[in-house]
C-alpha cells in the first residue's frame, strides 16, 4: 500500500495566477475574472490589503458584515477562548451553553415580544428557515391552507431554493428556474421611480395597499407570510416612506398573515439602530438576522420570533413535532461565542449612535457629490446603509443608457483606486462598519469624488 504524499501549497502571490485560480469558484464570470483577480490578503481595521499589498478602504463591510471592523481583538479573543472549551456540540441531541446565552441575549434586544431563535450559518439559511416556519406555524393553529409567500420584486433573500423562490431579482432566478411553488410578488416602495406612476405623498401608499388586491384576488386564507426588506438592497437601496411598513403590519393582522423581515443585511446596528424594525417603529412577527451579527468572524445567522409563535411549536410530542427545520452548524459554539462579542462591543461602545452621526456625514458627503458632478439623482438609506442613483438629469430622472453602466464605471475606477464599494449599472452603496470614523468617511468620499471625476472625464463630461 502507498502513501499518498500532499502537494505543497502555492504561495501568496501564486494564488492570482490563472492556472491555479481555475480550481474556484467565485461570483463574478470566472473568464473575465481571473483576468485581475481581487484576492484580499489581511485587513485591519477598515482597511484590506490584496495579495500584491495594495490598500483599500473597505467602505461595504466586505459585504455588509464586518460590523465591529477587521482585527477587532475582542470577537478574537472570545473566539480563542471558546476554541479550548468547546469548538462543536451535536446539533441532533441538544445545544450548547453559548448558544443558549446568545439567544437570551437576542430575546432580551430584539423588539416587542420577539423571543425565541432559531440559529443558521447565513442568511440564505434563516430566511428559508423563516417560510417554514409561517408554514408549520399555520398548520399547527388550525390553517393548513396557508402555504404562500408574498415577497418583493427586486429584493434579494438568499440562495436557497425557498429564499431565492421568495426573491425578486430577475438576473439571479432565471438561471435557475424553475422556481418552488408558492410565491407571489408584489412592486417594491420605490419612490424614485413609482411603478404605478404616482409621487410620494400624494400617492396613496400604492406599493403596500395594492396587497390588499393580491390578498383578496389570491385568497388571504392561501397567504401564510408577507416577506421584506426593511430596506431593499439588490434594487439600489430601496428606502421606504414611513407609511409603508405600517400599513404591512396593518395588513398582516387582519389577515391572519406572519409578517418577516429579512434583516440580513439592516440587523447589527447598520441602519443607527440594533434592528432595522426599532428604525421605522414596526414589530414583525419574524426577523432574521446575519451578516453583521458575527462581525464575519464565523458564519451565523438567527431567526428570531414572537413568543406566541414559539409557543405553538410546544406541546405533546405524539401530535406536535416542533419546529422541523436543522443544519449541522446551528448554534455552533465558535459562531455564538463571535455574536456574543459583536452585540458586546456594538452595545457598550454604542456603535449604534456611531452608525447615526457618520451616516449623517456620509449623506452630506453623498450630498455635496450631487451638487459637484450633477449626475446624482437621489440619495437613500439609513445609518450606515446608503446608496446614491446615478442619472444623467437630475430634473428630469432620465437614466444613463443601460450599456453605459456608469454605476459600474465608477465602482470599478473606485476599486482601482482604492476603495470597495457596492456597485450595480445605475448605482452604488455604502456600508462601511459601525467602527468608522468622521476622517475614514471623508476619505471613502473624497476617493469616490475622484473616480466620478475620472469617469466622466473619460466620457467627455
Amino acid at each position: 500500500m502507498t502513501t499518498a504524499t500532499l502537494p505543497d501549497l502555492i504561495t501568496a502571490a501564486q494564488t492570482t495566477e490563472e492556472r491555479f485560480l481555475r480550481h474556484i469558484f467565485v461570483r463574478d464570470q470566472m473568464a473575465e475574472w481571473s483576468k485581475h483577480p481581487l484576492i484580499m490578503a489581511r485587513a485591519d481595521g477598515v482597511c484590506y490589503w490584496d495579495a500584491t499589498g495594495k490598500r483599500y478602504l473597505d467602505a461595504l463591510s466586505g459585504i455588509y458584515v464586518v460590523s465591529v471592523g477587521h482585527n477587532n481583538r475582542r470577537v478574537i479573543e472570545a473566539i480563542h477562548k471558546q476554541l479550548d472549551t468547546l469548538h462543536f456540540s451535536p446539533p441532533m441531541h441538544g445545544t450548547n451553553p453559548v448558544a443558549v446565552q446568545l439567544a437570551n441575549l437576542l430575546a432580551e434586544l430584539a423588539p416587542g415580544d420577539l423571543s425565541a431563535v432559531k440559529f443558521q450559518c447565513g442568511g440564505s439559511e434563516v430566511t428559508e428557515a423563516a417560510i417554514k416556519l409561517a408554514r408549520q406555524y399555520h398548520r399547527l393553529t388550525g390553517a393548513p391552507g396557508k402555504y404562500k409567500v408574498i415577497s418583493r420584486y427586486l429584493s434579494w433573500h438568499g440562495s436557497t431554493l425557498g429564499s431565492l423562490s421568495a426573491s425578486g431579482l430577475k438576473s439571479r432566478k432565471t438561471v435557475n428556474e424553475p422556481m418552488a411553488p408558492g410565491f407571489l410578488h408584489v412592486f417594491p416602495p420605490t419612490c424614485y421611480r413609482c411603478p404605478f406612476g404616482k409621487s410620494y405623498p400624494d400617492c396613496g401608499i400604492t406599493c403596500a395597499t395594492l396587497i390588499e388586491s393580491v390578498l383578496d384576488m389570491e385568497d388571504a386564507d392561501t397567504v401564510a407570510a408577507i416577506m421584506v426588506e426593511p430596506i431593499g438592497h439588490t434594487g439600489g437601496i430601496i428606502d421606504p416612506p414611513p407609511e409603508y411598513l405600517p400599513i404591512l403590519r396593518d395588513i398582516c393582522d387582519r389577515h391572519n398573515i406572519l409578517l418577516i423581515f429579512d434583516e440580513i443585511i439592516t440587523g447589527a446596528g447598520r441602519t443607527g439602530h440594533l434592528f432595522a424594525a426599532e428604525t421605522f417603529g414596526v414589530t414583525p412577527d419574524v426577523l432574521c438576522t446575519a451578516k453583521g451579527l458575527s462581525g464575519g468572524y464565523a458564519p451565523l445567522s438567527a431567526m428570531i420570533c414572537r413568543a406566541s409563535i414559539a409557543d405553538a411549536f410546544w406541546g405533546p410530542v405524539a401530535d406536535n413535532p416542533g419546529f422541523v427545520e436543522g443544519h449541522t452548524f446551528e448554534g455552533n459554539p465558535l459562531s455564538c461565542a463571535a455574536g456574543l462579542a459583536v452585540l458586546r462591543e456594538i452595545l457598550e461602545n454604542d456603535l449604534c449612535g456611531n452608525a447615526r452621526r457618520q451616516g449623517e456625514r456620509l449623506r452630506a458627503g453623498f450630498e455635496r457629490l450631487a451638487q459637484k458632478h450633477g449626475i446624482i439623482g437621489d440619495i437613500r438609506g439609513k445609518g450606515l446603509l446608503q446608496g446614491i442613483e446615478f442619472v444623467r438629469n437630475p430634473k428630469t430622472k432620465e437614466p444613463f443608457a443601460k450599456d453605459v453602466a456608469f454605476g459600474v464605471r465608477v465602482g470599478r475606477r473606485a476599486l482601482d483606486n482604492g476603495l470597495l464599494c457596492r456597485f450595480d449599472p445605475h448605482w452604488i452603496a455604502f456600508g462601511p462598519a459601525l467602527v468608522v470614523t468622521s476622517e475614514q468617511i471623508d476619505e471613502m468620499v473624497e476617493v469616490l469624488d475622484r473616480s466620478i471625476a475620472e469617469v466622466l472625464s473619460e466620457m467627455g463630461g
